[in-house]
């Protein structure tokens, strides 16, 4: 752990050189950021940086690129969120640069994690009451046992099947229809298209772009999904937990 001097304070800096705290952001932090190393930040800086803080506000997560490109497409405009501008910005890339800049923990895809990294660990089944899940260290389907995380996500994500759905969402007194496939196929979607499973806010914007208004309200997919479609609905379609705030 190192510090950045800003005026009289001394903000904790981390060995990857992030601000240990978000909350001791300022744009003078931001410019004695960028100072260490050497950029001199001008408003098309502070135009993504702003992107940046204001998904992390919304989403209490820092973006990974598509999503961030994805971002500025429709707060600033296409050309922005070009690969070029970008590195012409951030020379030594905007998922680095840029997020430090801002003052925010790195972002890190699902697919980069180390298995159990951002998942809560295996548990014994003497520790089942103490969880809502059905699925606790393992379960046994089909003559096959699937291992799963302490909030019954799939470790395997792989070892997924449309009949074990089925059957996950029957154990936990859901019988899926045509609008609970509709859920899960889009959240497997959006998972192998950017890496992460979404948490519920993200899930229902995205959806309201894709699906409309009805469909991506609180009240239908809670209806949908009682446990929450981002916890509840991750662990039917068979993909690890969503990262940040998750469900109401």
């Amino acid at each position: 752990m190192s510090d950045l001097q800003v005026g009289e304070l001394h903000l904790d800096i981390r060995p990857d050189g992030q601000l240990n705290d978000v909350e001791d952001w300022n744009i003078d932090v931001a410019l004695a950021l960028a100072k260490r190393d050497h950029v001199s930040l001008t408003e098309a800086h502070v135009e993504i940086i702003d992107v940046m803080r204001s998904y992390y506000s919304k989403y209490n997560i820092s973006p990974i690129k598509k999503l961030l490109k994805r971002e500025i497409v429709e707060n600033l405009n296409e050309q922005k969120a070009q690969d070029d501008y970008l590195k012409n910005l951030f020379p030594n890339d905007v998922m680095h640069q840029g997020i430090r800049f801002a003052g925010l923990p790195a972002p890190m895809l699902d697919a980069e994690l180390e298995p159990g990294h951002h998942q809560q660990p295996l548990i014994k089944q003497s520790d089942s009451a103490q969880m809502n899940s059905k699925f606790i260290s393992e379960f046994e389907f089909n003559d096959k046992f699937y291992k799963v995380y302490l909030k019954g996500n799939l470790v395997n994500p792989s070892e997924w099947t449309a009949e074990l759905g089925t059957y996950m969402a029957r154990q936990e007194g859901i019988a899926l229809n045509k609008d609970h496939w509709e859920v899960i196929n889009y959240l497997r979607e959006f998972y192998f298209k950017f890496g992460i499973t979404p948490m519920v806010k993200l899930l229902m914007k995205n959806m309201r772009q894709s699906l409309g208004k009805h469909k991506s309200s609180k009240a239908y997919l809670y209806d949908l999904f009682p446990g929450g479609p981002a916890r509840q609905g991750s662990r039917i379609a068979g993909l690890p937990a969503p990262q940040g705030c998750i469900d109401p």
